[in-house]
């Protein structure tokens, strides 16, 4: 059985919170949790720090049989999705 766990983003995903985000998506990859569901409603801005965090998780759950999508993105972060090509690796639901 896969269980989708859910996290909002909020903000920025730079830098400068890369690392304690990273850190929350991992920690919801433990037990039975196999997929997560990323809101990014609110998420105003990623950088390249951020894409990192999403492949790093992406590449966990794949392992774990699960992925990892990312949903109700702003115009402005999923333009740096698609021109970074992690469209193609993440699950993108507009």
């Amino acid at each position: 059985m896969t269980t989708i766990a859910t996290y909002k983003a909020i903000g920025r995903l730079d830098t400068l919170t890369a690392s304690a985000v990273e850190k929350s998506l991992m920690a919801l990859l433990m037990d039975d949790v196999h997929s997560i569901t990323m809101d990014m409603s609110e998420l105003d801005y990623i950088s390249s720090a951020g894409l990192r965090v999403l492949l790093v998780v992406a590449k966990a759950a794949k392992a774990k049989g699960g992925k990892l999508v990312v949903q109700l993105l702003k115009p402005t972060v999923l333009e740096v999705i698609k021109i970074s090509g992690f469209d193609r690796i993440i699950t993108v639901q507009v």
